[in-house]
């Protein structure tokens, strides 16, 4: 029996974090959909059509390792707004979904786009500023050295480009439960988020 739940939210909400510890508390599998989108820009600024990086991607090619940089993720936004290249990863992310023993999605539009179905739909989400601290702490501990102006001006950017694209633009689903993690730890959103698909399940006699 396969159960899909979707974690959609803008960057740095900490929906990979809550989406991760989903996974393991229900035993799931994990799909970071960005890391799709993030191994294709990584193509393109190698100098790779986005197209056929996206219809040639393979499962191994997402190392999480080698894709969280600033210029990936910029030009994993950039990729996502081609449609195309949302078409050449749509079979890949719908055939994850429904694998049997369940999994969790965490993305952009999964609960919207890719799994409209899903049993249980969660939309993570912070502010703007809140989001722009957690990333720029993320890059300075990894050695980079980079200004909080600077990555709240791209939370704002990536924000604008995400929800702004004509082709499955960033939103909340109507049936989505909504947890706003900005004054939450990590520990309280992780147990909001189960404790939403709690409720999913049994809601559907899971």
């Amino acid at each position: 029996m396969s159960f899909t739940i979707a974690i959609d939210g803008p960057a740095a909400s900490g929906k990979g974090t809550i989406s991760r510890a989903v996974a393991r508390h229900f035993g799931f599998e994990h799909l970071d959909t960005g890391l799709l989108y993030r191994a294709v820009g990584q193509r393109m600024l190698e100098g790779m059509d986005p197209v056929e990086a996206a219809q040639a991607l393979r499962a191994e090619d997402l190392d999480p390792e080698t894709l969280r940089t600033a210029e990936a993720a910029q030009a994993a936004s950039k990729v996502a707004a081609i449609p195309d290249v949302r078409a050449a990863l749509l079979d890949f992310q719908r055939a994850f979904a429904r694998r049997a023993g369940g999994a969790v999605l965490d993305g952009r539009d999964i609960g919207t786009v890719i799994c409209p179905e899903a049993e249980a739909k969660l939309f993570v989400t912070a502010s703007a500023e809140v989001r722009a601290d957690r990333r720029w702490r993320e890059l300075v501990a990894a050695g980079f050295d980079t200004r909080f102006d600077d990555v709240l001006a791209d939370v704002h950017e990536r924000d604008r480009r995400d929800m702004g694209r004509s082709d499955a633009p960033l939103r909340e689903a109507e049936d989505s439960t909504r947890i706003d993690t900005s004054r939450l730890t990590v520990d309280e959103a992780i147990a909001a988020a189960i404790a939403a698909v709690n409720l999913a399940r049994a809601q559907i006699g899971g």
